[in-house]
């Protein structure tokens, strides 16, 4: 298989999440939730694409932390959208998954091109 970006279960997956919040959001007032929540998804994909692509695996893996640092932001956002009345609990919990397996995905990528 070639090595792509496009190929990376983690990056995919962070796609659909953005589009997905983006969707969600996409009528929302909250001029500021909304960025942030927004900015800390892009983050998510953003990083892992930068990071595929740096040159070293060193660099690679320190984008993947800034990634899940990130994972972390959505995931905790996600609860205000709720609390706020943004999203369904349903909704929220969705995202969620998606959020803990990509975060799953990103550890187990780093720790296959990292030896620390």
């Amino acid at each position: 298989m070639e090595r792509s970006l496009e190929n990376l279960y983690i990056w995919r997956e962070s796609r659909i999440v953005v589009n997905k919040i983006y969707h969600m959001l996409a009528n929302n007032k909250d001029w500021g939730f909304k960025d942030q929540i927004q900015r800390a998804a892009i983050s998510i994909m953003n990083n892992i694409a930068e990071g595929f692509d740096s040159g070293s695996d060193a660099k690679f893996a320190n984008y993947l932390n800034i990634a899940t640092g990130s994972c972390s932001e959505v995931r905790s956002m996600l609860y205000l959208c709720e609390d706020l009345g943004y999203c369904s609990q349903e909704t929220r919990l969705e995202l969620q998954d998606s959020v803990k397996r990509i975060t799953t995905g990103i550890v187990n990528l780093k720790g296959s091109i990292s030896h620390e």
